[in-house]
C-alpha cells in the first residue's frame, strides 16, 4: 500500500500558515542578515529575514585552478527541507578556463534579495508559498548552463562528491522553457507531486538566453538577473540575539561575523551542521558543538540548547537507543522511501550507522540539566515533552524515556568490557556490522578500516558512563536507581583499561628513521624535524583491527583530545602523567615528526605507520588526511586547559561536575611533564591565533613554501584527491562545530 504523507506541515502552527498565505511577505522587524565569505574559487553569499535564509555560492576557477576539479557553477542552498539548486556552466568557445562567472551588486540586490510569492498555482500546493532569493550573475564570455540539478542538497552531493551521479528520476522531471522576457525557466516538480523549484535567468541588460537541447542554456556574455525559489515551509531561525546567552550578546558587536554564522546554522527546532554541504541535522556535530559552545549557548525554553537535545531525542532509534547520525528530509526523503521500501511517502529517514554519536547524548543532558542552573529549573517541564514531532511512531513516548532507553544501550554495551577479568579486545565498541565508518573520522580511509575506534572506546564511553551515573543521582532514572553506582563503576574500567589497546610506542631510532622516509616517500621540501625526536615515540592508535591485516592502526592522531575534554577522574596517576606527555610531545613537535604546522594542528600524522598505505591513504588532499579540523583546535584548547587546571587548588578551570573531581594529580607536581603540557597548549594557541582567518571553516589543507620554510592554508577542494577517489572534498566556508572558537578562548594565565 502507497504511503503518503507530509509531516513537516503538521509541524506548523495554523497561525504561521495563514500568515504564509498573505499575498505579500510577512513583515520583518529587523533588516536582513546579510554575510559575503570569499573563500577563491568560492565565493559564498548568506542573506536571511525572518521569512526565509539561503546561501548562494559561486564557483569561478583561478589561474591556478586544476580545472578538472574546478569548473564554472552557480549552488543556491536553502536550510528548509536541505534543498538546493546546483547549474554548471560551460564556456562556449570550449576553451577549459575562459569562463568567468560572478554575482554583482545591482538594482536587484547587493547583491542578494528576497523573493516571495503566493500566487503561483503551477504546482499542487496551493498552502505554502514560494520563497526564494534573486540577484545578478555576471558571465565574462558566453557560456551553457550544462547540468541543472533542483530538489535536495543531498542530491546535489551525489553529483558533486561522487562519480557525477545524477538521479535519471529526479533529472528526468526538469522542464525547461523560454520566457517572454528574453530569460529561461528551468523547474521541477519535487517527487511529492507538491513542491516545485524554480529557477529563471532573465538579461539585465541585452543579453539573451537560449533554450537547447537536454534541459541546456547558452547564454551571451553580459549580466543576467536569477531567480530560485520554492514552496516548501520554512525554519524558524534563532537571531544573533536568541541563539547567545544575555551575558554573550556583546559578541554579536565584537563578532559579527561568527555570531550572524551561528545564526544562520541556528533554529527553534535544531542547529544545522554547515554551509552549504550539511544545511540539516547532524547529531554528533550538534552534541560536539553545543559542549564547546555551552557557556555562551542560550539557556532556557525556546533556547539553542534546548533546541540541540529535542533534536537528539526526537530522533533516537526508540528500538534500540542508538542517535541519529544524520536525517534525510525533503525530496531527497521522498527518493529513498521510494527507492528503498517501494514507499510513496515524503516522511523523513535516520541514519543510525554510526556508534560515536550515542555517546555525547548523555553528557550533554548532565552538562545542562545537573551543572546548569537554568537547565536544573528547565528539566521537569523540558523531559515531559512528547517525542513525536520528528517522528509520529514515537508520540507515545517523551523526552525522559527517550534519554532512558539511549542510556540503557550504552549501559548494555558498557557491561561486558567491566565485568571481572572481561578486558579483551572483542568486548571493546565495535563498528557496527557492515558498515566502514562509526565515527568522526567517517571518510573512507578515516580510520583505515578499523573496527575498534579510539576516540569511542577510551574517552566517549567513560564519559558517557560518569554522566550516567550523574543523571541517577539526580533521579533521572526512577526504574534504574543502581545505575548511579554502576555506571560510575563501568566507567573507572573503561577509563583505566582501554588506554593499553591503542598505546604505540617507537623507538626512537626507529621513529626517525621512519620519519626520514615518509618526508621523502610524500616528496615534503621542507625540514623533516628528525633532530626534534629526542626519545621513544609514544601515540595511540587510531583503531585497532584495520586493513591491510594492520592490528593497530598505525597513524598518530589529534584524538588525545576528547580525554583530556571530556574526562578529568583517572584513577591510574602513572597512566594519567604519562598520557599527558605524550599529547604534549605530539603536538609541539612539528609534522612531520608531530601534528603541528603553521597552518595549525593536522588530524592525522602517518609517518609512523611501517606500512606504505599510510602514505598513500592518509594525504594533504585526503578529507581526513593531513589536514587541520577547525573543531579538535578548540577541544584539545580546551582540554588541556582543562587538565592544567586541575593543577590549581580550587579546581577553578576544570569545568567538570563536582563528583568528579579528584586530587591535584601528580602530573602537576612533576616540573618536567607540566612545562611541557604548559608548552604544548601555547604552541597550539600561537598556531591557532595565526589561522583566525581559517578557524570558521569545516577543514582545509596546506602547501609548504620552501622559499620561507612555512606551512601556508590551503583550501581542500584545490587539492589533488587521494588515490581511488575521482573527485575532491569541498569544505564548508561555515561550519557549526568550528564556531566554537566564540566560547574557547586562551586562558593567558598558563602563558
Amino acid at each position: 500500500m502507497k504511503v503518503y504523507s507530509n509531516m513537516w506541515w503538521h509541524l506548523l502552527p495554523l497561525s504561521i500558515l495563514a500568515a504564509l498565505g498573505a499575498a505579500a511577505a510577512p513583515t520583518c522587524s529587523s533588516a536582513p542578515s546579510t554575510l559575503h565569505l570569499p573563500d577563491a574559487p568560492y565565493d559564498n553569499f548568506f542573506y536571511s529575514d525572518c521569512n526565509t535564509a539561503v546561501q548562494v555560492v559561486v564557483t569561478t576557477p583561478q589561474p591556478d585552478s586544476n580545472l578538472s576539479l574546478i569548473s564554472p557553477r552557480l549552488v543556491i542552498a536553502w536550510p528548509a527541507g536541505n534543498s538546493g539548486v546546483c547549474t554548471y556552466f560551460a564556456p562556449q568557445n570550449g576553451v577549459n578556463g575562459s569562463l568567468g562567472i560572478e554575482v554583482v551588486n545591482s538594482t536587484v540586490g547587493t547583491p542578494l534579495a528576497a523573493t516571495y510569492d503566493d500566487s503561483n498555482t503551477t504546482s499542487g500546493n496551493d498552502t505554502t508559498p514560494f520563497y526564494g532569493v534573486t540577484g545578478t550573475i555576471r558571465f565574462n564570455s558566453s557560456a551553457i548552463l550544462t547540468v541543472p540539478i533542483l530538489g535536495s542538497i543531498r542530491t546535489i552531493r551525489d553529483f558533486v562528491e561522487g562519480p557525477s551521479l545524477l538521479r535519471l528520476q529526479i533529472q528526468d522531471s526538469i522542464n525547461a522553457s523560454s520566457l517572454s522576457n528574453g530569460g529561461a525557466l528551468l523547474e521541477r516538480l519535487w517527487l511529492d507531486n507538491v513542491t516545485s523549484t524554480h529557477l529563471n535567468f532573465t538579461p539585465a541588460t541585452s543579453g539573451s538566453v537560449t533554450v537547447g537541447k537536454n534541459n541546456t542554456l547558452t547564454f551571451e556574455a553580459g549580466d543576467y538577473i536569477f531567480t530560485a525559489q520554492f514552496n516548501y515551509p520554512q525554519l524558524k531561525q534563532l537571531s544573533p540575539a536568541q541563539v547567545l546567552t544575555n551575558t554573550s550578546t556583546g559578541l554579536i558587536q565584537q563578532d559579527p561575523e561568527r555570531t550572524s554564522a551561528l545564526s544562520f546554522l541556528s533554529y527553534s527546532t535544531k542547529l544545522l551542521a554547515g554551509a552549504w554541504r550539511f544545511l540539516t541535522y547532524f547529531g554528533r556535530d550538534s552534541m560536539i558543538s553545543a559542549l564547546l559552545l555551552e557557556p555562551i549557548l542560550s539557556k532556557g525554553e525556546n533556547g539553542a540548547m534546548e533546541a540541540v537535545i529535542a533534536s537528539v531525542l526526537e530522533r533516537i532509534n526508540r528500538t534500540d537507543g542508538s542517535v541519529c547520525h544524520e536525517e534525510t528530509i525533503g525530496d531527497y526523503a521522498t527518493w529513498l522511501n521510494e527507492n528503498q521500501y517501494g514507499l510513496y511517502s515524503t516522511e523523513a529517514q535516520c541514519d543510525y550507522k554510526m556508534v560515536d554519536s550515542d555517546f555525547y547524548l548523555p553528557v550533554l543532558m548532565n552538562k545542562y540539566f545537573v551543572e546548569d542552573p537554568v537547565g536544573r529549573t528547565r528539566a521537569g517541564a523540558f523531559l515531559n515533552t512528547s517525542a513525536g514531532a520528528f517522528n509520529t511512531s514515537n508520540g507515545d513516548l517523551n523526552y525522559l524515556q527517550m534519554a532512558a532507553i539511549n542510556a540503557e544501550r550504552i549501559m548494555n554495551l558498557a557491561a561486558p568490557f567491566a565485568g571481572q577479568n572481561n578486558q579483551t579486545k572483542d568486548n571493546l565498541v565495535h563498528l557496527k556490522d557492515g558498515q566502514i565508518v562509526g565515527e568522526w573520522r567517517d571518510s573512507t580511509y578515516g580510520i583505515g578500516g578499523g573496527r575498534i575506534p579510539y576516540d569511542v572506546n577510551t574517552a566517549l564511553m567513560p564519559a558517557a558512563l560518569r554522566a550516567i551515573a550523574s543523571l541517577a543521582r539526580n533521579d533521572f532514572f526512577a526504574n534504574q536507581t543502581q545505575w548511579a553506582e554502576l555506571a560510575d563503576e563501568y566507567a573507572q574500567v573503561w577509563e583505566d583499561e582501554t588506554l593499553s589497546f591503542f598505546r604505540v610506542t617507537v623507538p626512537e631510532s626507529d621513529a626517525k628513521q621512519l620519519v626520514s622516509s615518509y618526508a621523502q616517500t610524500i616528496d615534503f621540501t621542507g625540514p623533516n624535524k628528525t633532530d626534534t625526536i629526542d626519545g621513544d615515540v609514544i601515540y595511540h592508535a587510531l583503531a585497532l583491527d584495520g586493513n591491510n591485516n594492520q592490528s593497530q592502526v598505525l597513524v598518530m592522531n589529534t584524538d588525545d583530545c576528547f580525554r583530556h575534554f571530556l574526562l578529568n577522574t583517572t584513577a591510574s596517576q602513572h597512566q594519567l602523567t604519562a598520557f599527558m606527555n605524550q599529547t604534549a610531545n605530539n603536538i609541539r613537535r612539528t609534522f612531520p615528526a608531530g601534528l603541528l604546522t603553521d597552518a595549525g594542528m593536522i588530524v592525522a600524522n602517518p609517518a609512523y605507520g611501517k606500512d606504505p598505505v599510510y602514505a598513500a591513504n592518509w594525504t594533504s588532499g585526503a578529507y581526513h588526511g593531513t589536514v587541520i579540523w577547525s573543531w579538535p583546535l578548540a577541544m584539545m584548547a580546551k582540554g588541556l586547559e582543562q587538565q592544567l587546571g586541575r593543577c590549581e587548588t580550587t579546581n577553578s578551570s576544570a569545568g567538570h561536575s563536582n563528583h568528579a573531581r579528584i586530587r591535584i594529580p601528580d602530573f602537576c607536581q612533576d616540573a618536567t611533564v607540566y612545562d611541557n603540557v604548559k608548552t604544548a597548549y601555547n604552541a597550539l594557541w600561537d598556531s591557532i591565533e595565526a589561522n583566525q582567518a581559517q578557524l570558521s571553516q569545516e577543514v582545509w589543507s596546506w602547501t609548504y613554501d620552501s622559499s620561507n620554510d612555512q606551512f601556508l592554508p590551503t583550501p581542500l577542494g584545490v587539492m589533488p584527491p587521494p588515490p581511488g577517489s575521482s573527485s575532491q572534498t569541498e569544505s564548508d566556508i561555515r561550519q557549526l562545530w568550528s564556531l566554537t572558537f566564540l566560547a574557547v578562548t586562551r586562558n593567558t594565565s598558563f602563558r
